[in-house]
């Protein structure tokens, strides 16, 4: 019972230190000066020179209806929506008449199947469909630089 007494007496001690401790140091710690009252001037409104201009977040979703809107008003007209759509459907129109033919709108299939049949008999097996596949970016990864080794204390 005296171990338990000599704990709970030894707790109270730290406690009581630590108190005192804290309480000095908050006592001499010097406060900031208050901020200064601020004229309302033009002056004072005006950002500082030195600061350079700011970047504005801007979300995915307005960074792709910027790309849309080509004429910057704040609104994407049938027009826009469609341009991106005629200048592909353009490009699948080979022979500029206006119309797509099955030949037309699959030659670029027909191009991938050919380059894929190594084996020139007309039919993919799997190792040859698998180089159809397509081939996509790598997702961007930020990799953080390797962290210094840290030095001995001795």
């Amino acid at each position: 019972m005296w171990r338990f007494l000599a704990g709970v007496g030894s707790a109270l001690a730290l406690v009581a230190a630590g108190l005192f401790l804290f309480r000095s140091d908050a006592a001499t710690e010097k406060l900031p000066p208050p901020p200064r009252a601020v004229a309302a001037t033009a002056e004072a409104e005006a950002p500082p020179v030195d600061d350079p201009p700011a970047a504005t977040p801007r979300t995915r979703e307005q960074k792709r209806f910027d790309r849309y809107d080509k004429d910057r008003d704040g609104r994407i007209t049938r027009d826009e929506y469609l341009a991106s759509r005629r200048k592909a459907y353009a490009k699948l129109d080979t022979n500029g008449d206006g119309r797509l033919s099955f030949d037309e709108w699959a030659a670029k299939t027909a191009t991938k199947f050919v380059t894929a049949d190594k084996g020139r008999d007309g039919a993919l097996d799997a190792a040859e469909f698998a180089t159809t596949a397509v081939k996509r970016k790598p997702a961007r990864r930020i990799e953080c630089p390797p962290a210094a080794p840290a030095a001995d204390e001795s």
